[in-house]
């Protein structure tokens, strides 16, 4: 690559002008722009360096790569005169002048807040949903399953109990994250929660006829006559007792000092915190949830059909805006009254827009003459399709419209069905194709027809319209002037470089990685905090911030490891290297280290990302383990290129 032909072939596009402040990461030029309408995206899309673009939180992100992008941005620098920055800097400068929006904040505080403990509402979501498939009836026959099998009666009881956990006690997974993101002790947030829901106070889901009943049982505190009432179920009282319990905590931290401090500010927070919850705190956002649970009830009884066709037009417009990651607070309170509710409207309609802009994608994959839109959108739409649209929307459908369109409207259609079936899911899940498995027996159907004409709908009118204006898009391949020499590359096998869980590129949360952009390989979610190199080679890559690495193996394969999500943010803090560019390292030797508590601390997403940058010169890359992975353990296969594969390579 040439660096500076690159940088002046991104300075024409954009406009020298045109950029306020510039800085990079591992992988991608950041930047502010002033008018991102005198932007030439068609000679970005067709430079053949640039491995994509994206706009987001007010940065224009052009992808470049390992080893190359601080390079083309030195060249940039240097050609515009701009002052070098960090993302830090831009992060700055692109919310300078934005006024904060109320809302907005509030909700990035739910979101916060409720994404964490998502894995384990899902699981328990799918668990009841597979209780439902054991002990529905009219689902496979007449009888249910156990019916028909009594010796799995006692599973289905088991796996009912487990199933009824997350959400019978979820004011202390609540309790937990409320209060961490609060700025609280988040122990503290779940003993809260433990005391709102013990077994001794009446359940929150009788409360309501236990006090119609007048059999509700009262504390006598000083004359105060104070219900023993509990907190199962509910969803705003726990958020407003952990607010106070932090503020608390945070009172007592500054104003009692030393011994003190450690001994009776826990005491005090939850003393007081305690009675506040059940003398005023709770019963008052007890009354209030419920009234948003009615709401949302009488809102999806009253617009019917009609409105969960506009919420499915509208579904992924809102996931562009990020609003849609406030939606699991919904979901829980809707799923946590399943009795009174009937289940969640949002996760059907949720999932007819993700099946809707994957069809697209697709559509655009088949029209296509373009071999590096092939690339994207063949991953980017199967991936849409299993719930993860990103990629989809921001790196396909939105740049062309017209897709993201025929998405929506799509979308609206299959939500009116599903308002027409009076379809809802009973269980948080996947929001895809496979999204029956949270869906009542009865209307497995109805979700499934929908589903298809989500991806109908879709498809042909975005096939249809991509032939007629697409064209010949093929790839404009410049020949070099010389021949190279045939790329000589072996089968080789890359060993996992941090101990974790191993999981596909696609469930990373970043779509640069997500989308493959960079190259295929694995991601490890970590445990350990060693990183170690993964084959023998080269460091070819590092940065004064410790949160990546480039290597060249001595087998030819190019390896970027990324520490990580946004984590360069973090001017290396939490991070140590030792190594350095031009080391050479054998498989085994300790690169670095980084600390995985204090990223998760922090809110940064540790998750640790292997890229085979040069995954175009293997006929095959494969990662081998699909669960627990201990550093040293095999991780990636790449397979030798064909004779004949190796020399198209080389055109």
């Amino acid at each position: 690559m040439n660096h500076q032909e690159v940088a002046d072939r991104v300075l024409k596009a954009i406009g020298k002008t045109n950029i306020q402040a510039a800085a990079h990461c591992a992988t991608r030029l950041r930047l502010v722009i002033k008018d991102e309408s005198k932007i030439d995206q068609t000679a970005l899309d067709n430079d053949a360096d640039v491995k994509g673009t994206f706009e987001t939180n007010g940065q224009y992100q052009i992808i470049i790569g390992p080893g190359d992008v601080d390079k083309v941005y030195d060249a940039l620098i240097a050609k515009t005169g701009l002052k070098e920055a960090t993302p830090d800097d831009i992060k700055a400068v692109a919310a300078a002048g934005k006024k904060r929006n109320p809302l907005m904040d509030f909700l990035k505080v739910l979101s916060d807040i409720f994404i964490p403990i998502v894995p384990a509402l899902v699981a328990g979501g799918l668990l009841m949903a597979l209780n439902n498939v054991l002990t529905a009836e009219h689902l496979f026959m007449a009888k249910s399953v156990v019916e028909v099998y009594p010796g799995l009666k006692g599973i289905a009881e088991m796996i009912n109990a487990m199933a009824s956990a997350p959400f019978t006690f979820l004011p202390i997974l609540l309790g937990f994250s409320a209060t961490k993101r609060f700025g609280g002790n988040p122990f503290l947030g779940a003993t809260m929660g433990m005391i709102m829901v013990l077994p001794s106070l009446v359940n929150g889901y009788n409360v309501a006829t236990t006090m119609a009943a007048g059999k509700m049982v009262y504390w006598n505190v000083f004359g105060l006559h104070v219900a023993q009432a509990g907190y199962q179920g509910q969803v705003l009282p726990v958020l407003g007792v952990a607010f106070i319990l932090a503020t608390l905590e945070k009172f007592f931290h500054k104003h009692i000092k030393g011994a003190f401090d450690f001994t009776f500010t826990p005491m005090f927070s939850i003393v007081i915190t305690g009675f506040l919850t059940f003398t005023i705190v709770g019963p008052v956002l007890r009354t209030v949830s419920d009234a948003l649970t009615n709401g949302l009830v009488g809102l999806y009884n009253s617009t019917g059909w009609i409105g969960m066709g506009i919420f499915g037009l509208l579904y992924s417009a809102i996931v562009i805006t990020g609003l849609h990651q406030t939606f699991p607070a919904i979901e829980t309170q809707l799923l946590a009254n399943v009795a009174k509710t009937g289940g969640s409207f949002i996760f059907p309609v949720a999932s007819m827009a993700n099946i809707g802009q994957g069809a697209a994608t697709l559509a655009i994959f088949f029209a296509t003459k373009s071999q590096k839109q092939k690339a994207l959108t063949s991953s980017a739409g199967v991936s849409a399709l299993l719930g993860i649209t990103e990629p989809a929307i921001f790196g396909v459908n939105l740049k062309m419209k017209y897709p993201f369109v025929f998405a929506a409207i799509a979308s609206g259609i299959a939500s009116a069905f599903l308002g027409l079936f009076h379809v809802l899911s009973v269980a948080m899940g996947p929001a895809s194709v496979i999204g029956f498995i949270s869906i009542p027996s009865k209307s497995i159907p109805s979700f499934a027809l929908s589903a298809v004409i989500s991806f109908v709908v879709a498809f042909i009118p975005t096939f249809i319209y991509a032939k007629r204006t697409l064209g010949d898009d093929r790839d404009q391949v410049q020949q070099p002037e010389t021949p190279k020499a045939p790329i000589n590359v072996n089968d080789e096998i890359l060993v996992a470089p941090v101990t974790g869980t191993s999981e596909p590129l696609s469930q990373v949360n970043d779509q640069v990685f997500s989308a493959e952009i960079m190259g295929s390989g694995a991601a490890i979610v970590p445990s350990a905090d060693q990183v170690l190199a993964p084959a023998d080679g080269t460091i070819t890559v590092t940065y004064d911030s410790h949160h990546a690495y480039g290597i060249k193996t001595t087998a030819g394969a190019e390896i970027l490891i990324h520490l990580g999500l946004d984590t360069v943010n973090l001017k290396g803090e939490h991070f140590t290297a030792n190594v350095q560019k031009g080391d050479t390292v054998h498989q085994g030797d300790l690169l670095g280290t980084f600390d995985v508590a204090a990223l998760k601390a922090a809110n940064y997403d540790p998750t640790v990302m292997v890229v085979v940058t040069n995954t175009a010169s293997y006929a095959n890359v494969e990662r081998l383990n699909a669960t627990d992975v201990q550093a040293g353990e095999q991780l990636i296969a790449l397979t030798e290129p064909a004779a004949d594969a190796t020399a198209a390579v080389n055109l």
